[in-house]
């Protein structure tokens, strides 16, 4: 499979009862590569819902997706991802609640996060070298939305607004919504995932994803946090 651009993932092991779920509740499979049905849920249009995040598949990004440098190949990229997952520990998080993020839906860590930053700082700063410098008009679509200085500094610098101090760690589990749809879909996720959350949950390795032509992220390797 050709891929377009890559990126670094926190991937949810695929056999836990809340990725499930998660994953149809996204109605793409990342793992696999295939589309799932979603949950029916009365009174929620699921596939509605999870439009716009259903091609990323479930995950929290490390790296934001990028194009390879040149002079770069993907062989070089797995190698690179293998010494890097060497260097770093697992991460362990006291849990995940649902939160809102303007108007969409994420999950979001409780507790200290300050081990999760650091892991995600290493993934934007010793993989750069493999990212292609952003072009002007992906900087001016980024700036388009408003970004403070600090923001910008790191789109110049490592080719996205929200990395480093500003990053936020989240799991997408829809799209903008209005507010009463926002309000039921987040009572529906509080009922129907929310009981299957693990507490305290485990960081114990990070997904290289490729983005095909048709823009659906796929998982290509998974590499163990050793460190």
């Amino acid at each position: 499979m050709t891929f377009t651009r890559y990126a670094i993932y926190f991937a949810p092991p695929a056999q836990a009862e809340w990725t499930i779920f998660a994953t149809q509740w996204l109605g793409w499979d990342m793992e696999a590569g295939t589309e799932v049905a979603h949950p029916v849920i009365d009174g929620v249009d699921v596939a509605a819902s999870t439009d716009v995040p259903r091609k990323y598949g479930l995950h929290a990004t490390l790296k934001p997706p990028f194009r390879l440098n040149k002079g770069q190949s993907l062989i070089g990229l797995q190698d690179a991802c293998e010494r890097l997952a060497g260097t770093q520990p697992p991460v362990t998080l006291d849990g995940f609640e649902i939160a809102r993020l303007g108007r969409f839906l994420a999950l979001r860590p409780v507790g200290n996060t300050d081990s999760l930053n650091a892991l995600a700082a290493a993934c934007v700063r010793e993989l750069d070298s493999f990212r292609a410098p952003a072009s002007a008009a992906e900087l001016d679509r980024r700036r388009a939305s408003g970004l403070t200085p600090e923001q910008d500094a790191n789109l110049l610098r490592w080719g996205y607004p929200y990395v480093m101090d500003t990053f936020r760690f989240h799991i997408t589990l829809s799209g903008k919504l209005d507010k009463p749809t926002l309000k039921t879909v987040q009572a529906a996720l509080e009922d129907h995932l929310v009981p299957l959350l693990p507490a305290p949950c485990q960081i114990k390795d990070l997904a290289l994803m490729g983005e095909a032509e048709d823009g659906r992220f796929h998982l290509i390797h998974r590499y163990a946090l050793s460190g």
